[in-house]
This record gives structure tokens, C-alpha cells and sequence, in this order.
């Protein structure tokens, strides 16, 4: 078996990434869109998918000495996702499927996150917790599904801090400039407390809500609340919330590994706060390589490669992308 080639296009990315034939993945080539003011337009998101997918995909050719009879297969992110975009991905995998003449695989964005990680990090039966721009959402594998133990019930943790970074004058994305501004707050003032700057806690039950925080970190600096000590008091708040969920998750499966997957697991501090939530129970927290937390092609074409060796792979017609597709809604048929 050769390599597997994964395409990446839920959001803002649009992302050529490969694995050979032990699963092992290599670095991704993507591009992806920066709004000038806003958020993510999906139509002006999947126009941008259009015109770079040509120049990515000579980029991880030519990177890697490859030519199209390398490839075994094409895997492409059916879903979830901006419509528009994920369009241009399967658009773009029904092609090289036909003209290279191997098999189209449809995957779960979702549990790709869970894969790559896995495969990367070398844990075996985690707890994921998955934050994005899109989701949030903690999953544990049970009964030969990834089962979503708890997720938002308004927007994923992502989405929030860049809305907060939006207003505050900081562009897309926002969420490592928060981090930056966190960082060099509490290094300038470390006796700082949260009760100074206290916020909505985002647990409801297993479930997260992040609208309220949002709101009252507005109201906070429209108060004259210094910027860094809000952005300081936005991820305490709102990374604890998280980490509490995925404990409580360890907890009720009786698993011994937290693994931390999506864009936002990039942030050092949500980093620092899982290892050592884990650490107080015993149990061991993992994180990939920033470049497989982000959206990536490569994650796209490890869990195509999965699900082809047991025989899963998609035939045209049913290769429609399904912008709402779940988590849990993928049978998990490897081990």
C-alpha cells in the first residue's frame, strides 16, 4: 500500500496532507483565509479553496518526490463543516480519485483530530478533549463509536476567543494574540487574582456554554478593565471549564489518557492546565505537534487510510458532504 492523500477544507484551511503506508503522517502544505474584517465569509472561504488547490497540490508533490502513482487513495473531509468549503474538498478528491484511478474516502473532520493524535502522540484509548473554532467537545471511545460525553451548547471555545479578540481591534485569529496578551499580563502582574476579573463559569452539567463569558469579558473592558488582564481572565475561565469536563470524563470511563486536539490546543496555557489535571489523577496528557492540532490534510489521510483497511471506502454517490455530520455518527472499526 502507498501513500494516502488527505484533503483538508472545513473552514478557513484548505490543506493537502499525506501518510504512508504504516499510517505515519508528514507535514501539510495549506493555505488559509484571513478576512480583513469579521469572521470566516464561507463563500469567500471556498473561492480561496478554488484558487490555491492547484499550487498546494504541485507544493506536496514536488515536496516529497511524488508522483500520482504513489497515491492507494484520496481522503477528503466530508463533514462537519461551511458547506461551501467542505464542497471544494470533495469536488477537489472526486477528481484525483477518477483521474488517478483509486479509491474516495469520505471522513469524519471530527474524528480525524482523534486519529492523527493517536497516531502522533502514541496514546491508545483517550479521553479527547476537542476545542475549535467550530467545536467543542469532549469524546471518549465506547461501544465501537466515539461517543461525545459533553460539548457546547452556543460556540465552540475558538470561536469565542476570536469574537472577544474581534472587538478588542485584534484580527482573525484572534486566540494566539489573547494568548500573548494573557501571558505578558500575569508575567508583569503575578499576584493578579481572578476574583478581581471574575467571570461566568462555562460548565452546565458535561456540557460548556461560552456566549455568557463572552459577553461579560465585553461589558469588563468596556468598564476600563485592562485588555490584558481580561484576555488573562477569558482563558483561566474558560480553559478550567474545559479541563473540569474532561476530568469528570476520566472519571466516569475509568481511561488513563487525556489527549487535547483542534486549533485552541495550540494555547500553551490549555496545555499546561491538562498535564497537570492529569497529573493529580495518575494519568498520562498528550498533545501532538502544533501543525496536527490545527486543521490539517494530513489527519484527513490517516483516518482514510484507517477506514479503507477495513474496507470503507466511498463510492460517488455517496460522497455528498454532510455539513452537520457528528462525532459519534462514524463507526470505529479499528482498534
Amino acid at each position: 500500500m502507498g501513500f494516502t492523500l488527505g484533503i483538508e477544507s472545513t473552514a478557513h484551511t484548505f490543506s493537502f496532507g499525506l501518510c504512508d503506508s504504516s499510517g505515519h503522517p508528514q507535514p501539510s502544505v495549506s493555505s488559509f483565509i484571513r478576512p480583513e474584517e469579521g469572521g470566516i465569509h464561507p463563500r469567500e472561504a471556498a473561492d480561496h479553496h478554488v484558487e490555491n488547490s492547484g499550487a498546494l497540490l504541485k507544493e506536496l508533490l514536488d515536496k516529497n518526490n511524488l508522483t500520482p502513482e504513489d497515491f492507494t487513495a484520496v481522503a477528503f473531509s466530508q463533514g462537519p463543516g461551511l458547506g461551501p468549503c467542505l464542497r471544494i474538498g470533495a469536488a477537489v478528491a472526486r477528481t484525483l480519485s477518477q483521474e488517478w484511478k483509486v479509491p474516495l474516502v469520505g471522513v469524519n473532520h471530527c474524528v480525524a483530530h482523534i486519529e492523527v493524535g493517536r497516531e502522533v502522540c502514541g496514546c491508545s484509548d483517550p479521553v479527547l478533549l476537542y476545542v475549535s473554532g467550530g467545536n467543542t467537545q469532549i469524546i471518549a471511545r465506547l461501544g465501537g463509536r466515539y461517543r461525545i460525553l459533553g460539548e457546547t451548547l452556543d460556540i465552540g471555545i475558538g470561536n469565542m476567543l476570536d469574537k472577544f479578540a474581534r472587538e478588542q481591534g485584534i484580527p482573525f485569529p484572534g486566540g494566539p494574540r489573547v494568548e500573548t496578551l494573557a501571558q505578558e499580563w500575569i508575567d508583569a502582574n503575578p499576584d493578579s487574582r481572578l476574583s478581581d476579573y471574575e467571570l461566568p463559569y462555562a460548565v452546565q452539567g458535561m456540557d460548556l456554554a461560552f456566549s455568557g463569558l463572552l459577553t461579560a469579558a465585553r461589558h469588563m473592558v468596556l468598564k476600563g478593565k485592562p485588555l490584558g488582564a481580561v484576555c488573562w481572565s477569558v482563558q483561566e475561565h474558560s480553559f478550567a471549564a474545559c479541563v473540569e469536563v474532561a476530568e469528570r470524563a476520566l472519571a466516569h470511563t475509568g481511561k488513563t489518557e487525556v489527549l487535547l486536539g483542534g486549533g485552541v490546543a495550540c494555547n500553551q496555557r490549555l496545555r499546561d492546565m491538562c498535564s497537570m489535571m492529569a497529573g493529580e489523577r495518575s494519568a498520562q496528557s498528550f498533545v501532538p505537534e502544533k501543525m496536527y492540532c490545527v486543521d490539517n490534510g494530513s489527519m484527513i489521510a490517516i483516518l482514510g487510510r484507517l477506514q479503507l483497511l477495513y474496507g470503507e471506502d466511498t463510492e460517488l454517490r455517496q460522497s455528498a458532504i454532510n455539513q452537520h455530520l457528528r462525532t459519534n455518527e462514524t463507526p470505529i472499526l479499528w482498534s
